[in-house]
């Protein structure tokens, strides 16, 4: 007895997602088909023209703006930027670093402090926990 073993694929949505780039911006075949995960995992490993140049240039999803700003998707919605930027977009904003990206940039800061500041903790609740049961 034999397994038959099926191909897995995904949405042009979810592929784009895995690779970073914005799915508007990726030529038609790859946004009308599927992609299996033989094929994500070739243009990963030997990405063609095509995506080295949106990952060089843009436009880039949200998620990769915010993290290129240093700052949350929620802090890129309370900045008013909704849509996709270009690298060069992101530099200009990077260079003339208007208020609310210094805010949202102290925000992010403090989160990640806070995020050390529970880490250690709880890594210390741990260490005294392992020192009770021997």
């Amino acid at each position: 007895m034999t397994s038959h073993q099926t191909t897995q694929t995904m949405k042009p949505a979810t592929a784009a997602k895995k690779l970073g780039v914005y799915l508007e911006a990726t030529p038609t075949e790859f946004q009308e088909g599927v992609v299996s995960r033989s094929e994500l995992n070739a243009l990963q490993a030997d990405p063609p023209e095509w995506l080295q140049e949106l990952r060089r240039n843009g436009p880039h999803p949200r998620p990769v703006v915010a993290a290129k700003l240093g700052i949350s998707i929620s802090g890129l919605a309370r900045g008013g930027i909704t849509d996709a930027l270009t690298t060069e977009q992101i530099e200009v904003l990077k260079k003339d670093l208007p208020e609310w990206l210094q805010k949202e940039r102290a925000i992010q800061a403090e989160v990640r402090k806070e995020a050390v500041r529970i880490k250690e903790k709880n890594a210390e609740k741990n260490a005294e926990q392992g020192d009770r049961t021997r």
